[in-house]
């Protein structure tokens, strides 16, 4: 029998505390959670041909994700950052924007604007690499979010603007990798590689992804609260 989603991610949040993996910033609950050997996780990221092979990454703004901003911009990529909650769209790093010794910084929120901008959706380059942070992933690829659906929507932005389909990446504590069945929908994310601090699960995920944006799912409060769905319709020409 499948299990809730909100009742996975209050699971694995909790089992997160009781087993003291998770960290700063506290509480876990309601956010993606940062954990313990996210470094040791990007560091088998750095080694996949997926990464080595991407010219521009969008990453996830997210606490666990720090380490992987930070080396994009190192490994000279360009890195591609969502503004919080899409209201803008997407914050453009470029590498030779950063000085060397400054790329965790300049991959912090905190700093992020000093180094990039926020690019216009019709500027945006081809993302050939995309990572979404998760509360909880199945070796399938199936993944559960804090429940807010950014991570869906910015890969069906990218891909309602012409961008073809990318591999998918996230990182993960091992106890945040379930066997517990849940349900996805068609619009929701999945995952082509699962990587944790122990290692790469290939998921054969494929193309269960998003080709696009359903704008018949699109509310007006939606539009409202995110200005670039309204831009992405224009540009579309879905007038």
């Amino acid at each position: 029998m499948a299990i809730d989603k909100q009742s996975l991610r209050e699971k694995i949040w909790d089992k997160m505390m009781e087993e003291k993996v998770g960290r700063f910033p506290f509480p876990l609950k309601g956010r993606i959670p940062n954990f313990k050997h996210a470094e040791k996780a990007a560091s088998f990221v750095f080694e996949m041909e997926e990464y080595k092979d991407a010219s521009v990454v969008k990453v996830n703004p997210d606490s666990p994700q720090l380490p992987i901003r930070a080396q994009v911009i190192k490994d000279g990529k360009t890195l591609l950052v969502p503004t919080p909650r899409l209201t803008d769209g997407f914050i453009q790093v470029l590498p030779e924007d950063v000085p060397t010794g400054e790329e965790k910084k300049a991959a912090s929120l905190k700093n992020i604007h000093h180094y990039g901008h926020v690019i216009p959706l019709k500027d945006l380059p081809t993302v050939d690499l995309l990572f979404a942070g998760s509360v909880a992933v199945h070796p399938d690829g199936r993944r559960i979010g804090k429940g807010e659906g950014y991570a869906d929507r910015e890969y069906a932005i990218l891909r309602e603007l012409g961008n073809p389909p990318m591999p998918v990446i996230g990182t993960v504590h091992s106890v945040q990798v379930v066997n517990d069945d849940f349900h996805t929908d068609d619009y929701d994310l999945t995952l082509d590689y699962v990587v944790t601090e122990k290692g790469v699960i290939e998921t054969g995920a494929g193309d269960k992804k998003p080709s696009g944006i359903q704008w018949e799912l699109v509310t007006d409060e939606e539009r409202t609260k995110m200005p670039v769905l309204e831009e992405i319709w224009q540009l579309t020409n879905k007038k």
